[in-house]
């Protein structure tokens, strides 16, 4: 068995792909229209993808807490940055736990929890 896909449901595709390919640099794999009114991206390369699902019978989750998707970045500080310049609140950080990593939390156009962290060591 292999993991293959995390499902976001978002009220807006190009929003959303704004923010995942532009700035978490997902390039998209695929992107199609299944059926009137519904369309279905997936981005990222090799096995692990995100597929982004935009529809009128699906509703974007009200609570969106408990679940964070993970992005590893060569610089946090050039990360911080392009947030900021992006005009992308940090909901939290940075924070570094420990002397080999160091992260921060900023939310996705629907609300969800997106973690930017860089390997110390």
């Amino acid at each position: 068995m292999k993991f293959c896909w995390a499902t976001l449901v978002v009220e807006d595709m190009e929003r959303s792909l704004g923010f995942y390919r532009d700035m978490c640099g997902l390039p998209v794999a695929r992107r199609f229209e299944p059926a009137p009114g519904e369309e279905i991206c997936f981005l990222g390369q090799g096995d692990t993808l995100l597929e982004l699902i935009v529809g009128q019978d699906r509703p974007v989750p009200g609570n969106k807490e408990g679940f964070t998707l993970g992005f590893q970045v060569e610089s946090l500080d050039d990360m911080l940055e392009t947030v900021g310049k992006a005009g992308i609140p940090v909901e939290k950080g940075p924070i570094q736990p420990g002397p080999h990593i160091r992260f921060f939390y900023v939310r996705d156009p629907d609300g969800y929890r997106v973690q930017f962290s860089q390997n110390l060591s």
